[in-house]
């Protein structure tokens, strides 16, 4: 996939679609044009129906992202106006994340903090190395921190573990960080990659309608179950009786082989 910038890679293979974080020499730290880019790189998976399953990975294998770009903020966040406007480009690139409608899979190696936590948060899983790091250091850095990420790091493991995690700023390991709900797997470094391709082929090869209406309860459990969300998840579930892909997964049971999915 062509970008505009060299620092985010995306590419499709076997029906996943790959993200990589590209600026090892600063620990993958997100910059505003890596924000713009994921926006795009999203927007392109969720429109292209050979996509089944989104990972996100960081390169050079210290970092899956370490949080945003600290060298941008004297030009970019040194005062809340500056915010304001970094924050619409930033926003645009994580509510893409957050509109996703396939399975998103984190692959974390190494340092994953700040906006690489809430980056992180976003995915419906997150597999990690046993050396893998976790923590939101706001609170050293005397920024304030928006409410999306709190309130998802809330949700994921609860207010008080969110609040030690907020207060002290300090790193998690890999263990901890999994006793906690915070990953839910880890496995050691050498197989994270076999473990998350593996992982994600299987989805691929499920119903992506059925998937998708799932995604959709979840949202919407995420979000409090607005009315609304309801009404569209229901929607999802209707299509999924009425898909050419229920009446396949019926005969293939019938017929004892594997099914084949097509979306529709």
């Amino acid at each position: 996939m062509q970008l505009k910038t060299d620092k985010m890679q995306a590419r499709v293979e076997l029906g996943i679609g790959w993200v990589t974080f590209n600026q090892p020499e600063r620990r993958n730290a997100v910059s505003l044009e890596m924000w713009q880019a994921l926006g795009e790189i999203m927007e392109a998976f969720e429109a292209d129906d050979a996509v089944r399953v989104v990972v996100l990975t960081g390169a050079g294998g210290k970092a899956f992202v370490s949080g945003a770009d600290i060298s941008e903020f004297e030009q970019q966040r040194a005062s809340s106006a500056q915010r304001a406007s970094y924050g619409q480009v930033s926003g645009r690139g994580y509510a893409a994340l957050g509109r996703c409608s396939k399975p998103v899979i984190a692959m974390i190696r190494g340092y994953c903090i700040g906006g690489g936590l809430v980056i992180a948060l976003a995915a419906d899983l997150r597999f990690a190395t046993q050396e893998s790091k976790f923590g939101v250091p706001a609170a050293k850095l005397g920024l304030g921190y928006d409410y999306p990420g709190v309130a998802a790091l809330a949700r994921l493991v609860g207010p008080a573990r969110a609040a030690d995690i907020l207060y002290s700023a300090r790193q998690l390991p890999a263990e901890e960080a999994l006793r906690h709900g915070l990953i839910d797997f880890v496995v050691a470094d050498a197989e994270l990659e076999s473990a998350v391709t593996e992982y994600a082929e299987s989805i691929t090869r499920n119903a992506p309608l059925t998937i998708r209406a799932i995604k959709a309860s979840l949202q919407a459990y995420a979000r409090y179950t607005q009315r609304s969300d309801l009404e569209a998840v229901e929607t999802l579930v209707k299509q999924c009786y009425d898909s050419e892909d229920y009446r396949e997964g019926r005969r293939a049971f019938m017929e004892k082989r594997a099914p084949n999915f097509r979306g529709r």
